[in-house]
């Protein structure tokens, strides 16, 4: 009566919420005081509890998807899977990519707690001249999406065509478009275009490089990718695969840091894209004009996500 309240209490001890988020799904790993879950597959990020402080619910993440498939037989390099990366400052620094801008990661709940994750797989390699590499699969989580890589371009169709990062052209074809589609910043590079009349393939574009133009039968290096270290171990994705040289000539060049496939040697498949990076895979080489050399397949996608726990 002379307060105006009464203090009701219907447990004996005091409940708190927990400090940081709980959460389940893919490999769960730890540094310093965050949770780094990988999936390499798909599966399913569940927030079971939300952080009390809101801040706290800021994730950092990166999607990364297929690497395309190369061109048949010294033709265009595959492209790289489409990268995008997002950190916070809510947890452990650690060196992310150029491609993730402060502040860039995001929020999460566990209302709905659930957050479907898909991986992209590598995109086949072609098997005659009148055929492009495949295009990789596109990978998404936490509502973001990161598109496939474009495939190598080959004899008949010359032009790479456009993806996450472009594949690479062959015979005087043009390189595929890069961030395709849009977006910001961009997930990927241009493959390289192929010099008229050159009897090899340019290397497919990559996450921060476009790919090499070819020079005479001398296939072009992939597009360099991305290196962060949101894994606790700084890791390169997404590189554009080599283009293929002219049998006589060297072999095949180079596929870019972060997975990409090397072009082939006399009689040879393509190198393919590395598991789990996005690489683009390198195009085959064969022993004489019109004979071996199979385009390869595109490194399949991956999708981690690291917050604080402690």
């Amino acid at each position: 009566s002379t307060q105006g309240w009464v203090n009701v209490q219907d447990s004996t001890s005091a409940v708190k919420g927990n400090a940081y988020i709980v959460a389940t799904g893919g490999t769960i790993s730890c540094s310093g005081n965050d949770k780094i879950h990988t999936f390499t597959g798909p599966g399913t990020f569940t927030v079971c509890t939300a952080a009390i402080c809101a801040a706290d619910n800021a994730v950092a993440y990166m999607v990364v998807a297929g690497g395309a498939g190369s061109g048949y037989q010294s033709t265009g390099g595959g492209g790289a899977g489409g990268f995008r990366e997002g950190f916070t400052t809510s947890i452990t620094p650690y060196t992310a990519s150029p491609l993730a801008a402060a502040c860039s990661g995001l929020t999460v709940s566990a209302s709905p707690g659930s957050y479907a994750i898909i991986v992209g797989g590598g995109g086949a390699g072609a098997t005659d001249h009148s055929g492009t590499g495949t295009q990789g699969g596109t990978s998404s989580g936490l509502c973001i999406s990161s598109a496939g890589g474009g495939g190598g371009g080959s004899d008949s169709s010359q032009c790479g065509t456009a993806g996450g990062s472009g594949g690479g052209g062959a015979n005087g074809g043009v390189g595929g478009a890069g961030d395709t589609p849009n977006t910001t910043p961009d997930q990927g590079f241009n493959g390289g275009t192929s010099t008229p009349s050159s009897p090899s393939g340019a290397g497919g574009g990559g996450a921060t490089v476009i790919g090499t133009a070819n020079s005479g039968p001398s296939g072009g290096a992939g597009g360099a990718g991305a290196t962060t270290s949101i894994n606790a171990t700084p890791t390169a994705y997404s590189g554009g695969g080599g283009g293929g040289s002219r049998p006589g000539s060297p072999p095949g060049a180079a596929g870019g840091g972060g997975g990409g496939g090397g072009g082939g040697t006399c009689c040879e498949t393509g190198g393919a894209g590395v598991c789990n990076t996005g690489g683009g895979a390198g195009s085959g080489r064969g022993s004489t004009p019109g004979s071996g050399g199979n385009g390869a397949t595109g490194g399949s996608g991956i999708v981690i996500i690291r917050y604080r726990y402690q």
